[in-house]
């Protein structure tokens, strides 16, 4: 599974900080440090809000990619922030994200194509996020057949269904794994996934055990990819011993540090 990490966000507040200072030190000690935690790829988002979202995000990149060359997610709703994330990466290249809204998909999938980058395709629209495990897929299949228009194929794609607060919405994360289920319908070979895993315990107590539980749910159901905290080492330990499980990796009696 990949295993995308959440950190380098400046929705927290010690990265925002740095963002804000232009701190390098500190933005490359956080990125060696999820990389050392089992990362296999960076998501860099600099927050809401800022004036200065290009800008920042062409910074935050060339900054991050000065000491890994791990592939990096540009995480941004931004089309200008998204363009300066992606004009200064040379590491390999995820766009997140894309919805199923047309004037998104005529915007990215062209850039996803020029820049050889992966897509991770969130099933929203306008209307915002849809409240069943149905309209997640026809909306996912949009954005397939859109990129494809865009000689962008569905390999290039990873599908988001969107993960909810249990706290807010405790009828979702059952309807986030039967999307998953119809999202394995949807192409031959099946769509990756991916989701953002923390959301689900947003606002709830004992988050990491709520993260780690749900994450073996979906990795039951095929999730291929999924943004974490990966300091979370009971959360990591889950994933090693789910890939397992799943035959994707060989036994071995030291699994855990192997």
């Amino acid at each position: 599974m990949l295993v995308i990490s959440e950190r380098l966000n400046g929705l927290f507040t010690a990265v925002g900080q740095a963002i804000d200072a232009r701190d390098e030190r500190f933005i490359q000690q956080h990125a060696v440090q999820q990389v050392e935690c089992g990362a296999h790829a960076l998501d860099l988002n600099v927050g809401p809000g800022r004036d200065d979202g290009p800008a920042a995000m062409e910074w935050l990149v060339r900054t991050v990619q000065e000491v890994t060359d791990l592939p990096l997610c540009i995480d941004t709703p931004g089309i200008k922030t998204m363009t300066a994330g992606i004009k200064a990466c040379r590491n390999k290249l995820i766009i997140n994200s894309t919805t199923a809204e047309m004037k998104k998909m005529q915007a990215l999938f062209p850039l996803a194509r020029e820049h050889d980058a992966d897509v991770i395709c969130l099933t929203m629209d306008e209307r915002g996020i849809p409240n069943d495990a149905e309209s997640r897929a026809e909306m996912a299949m949009l954005m397939i057949t859109t990129a494809m228009e865009h000689d962008v194929m569905p390999e290039r794609l990873m599908l988001d269904p969107l993960v909810m607060p249990i706290k807010a919405a405790q009828d979702q994360p059952v309807k986030v794994i039967k999307a998953m289920q119809l999202f394995q319908t949807l192409n031959d070979p099946s769509p990756r996934t991916v989701v953002g895993l923390s959301n689900v315990s947003n606002g709830a107590k004992e988050r990491s055990l709520l993260n780690r539980t749900f994450l073996g749910m979906l990795m039951g159901v095929g999730l291929s990819a999924a943004i974490v905290d990966v300091q979370d080492a009971d959360l990591m330990n889950v994933i090693k011993a789910g890939e397992l499980l799943k035959a994707e990796k060989l036994y071995c009696d030291d699994f855990l540090r192997a």
